[in-house]
């Protein structure tokens, strides 16, 4: 069984990083979807599982027993500012890893509670399941 770090760290895929214009964040489509994209202010529903780049740990994901998939309004500052601007443009079905510096996430305090250190740098992995 490999590891979450290493599944991140040697994707037979392409690995380049796109930047997302104005911000550190960047992105990379693991999987295409179809249909139109998430565009500030739709209702999204999502699988996520966000991962520490620095220790390779898993913090939270939907896909754990007990978990459902994560809705949210994209764009506007419902969640971190990497993940907001990173899920733009994504299609159902589509599945998409961000790379998002501590700045554009849980910043210099990180989040103890949940493993991520100061100034962590995070992983992740969103599936888009419906745009509304």
């Amino acid at each position: 069984k490999r590891s979450i770090k290493a599944i991140h760290n040697n994707n037979n895929n392409n690995n380049t990083m796109e930047a997302i214009p104005g911000y550190a964040t960047t992105k990379k489509i693991e999987q295409e979807g179809s249909g139109p994209g998430i565009s500030k202010g739709n209702n999204v529903t999502v699988h996520a599982t966000g991962v520490v780049k620095e220790t390779g740990k898993k913090f939270w994901s939907t896909k754990d027993p007990g978990q459902q998939p994560f809705s949210y309004q994209a764009g506007v500052g419902g969640v971190i500012t990497g993940w907001d601007q990173g899920c733009l443009g994504m299609k159902v079905g589509e599945t998409r890893l961000l790379e998002i510096p501590a700045h554009e996430g849980y910043g210099a305090a990180g989040f103890p509670a949940w493993g991520i250190p100061p100034g962590g740098t995070l992983f992740f992995t969103l599936e888009c399941l419906k745009i509304e």
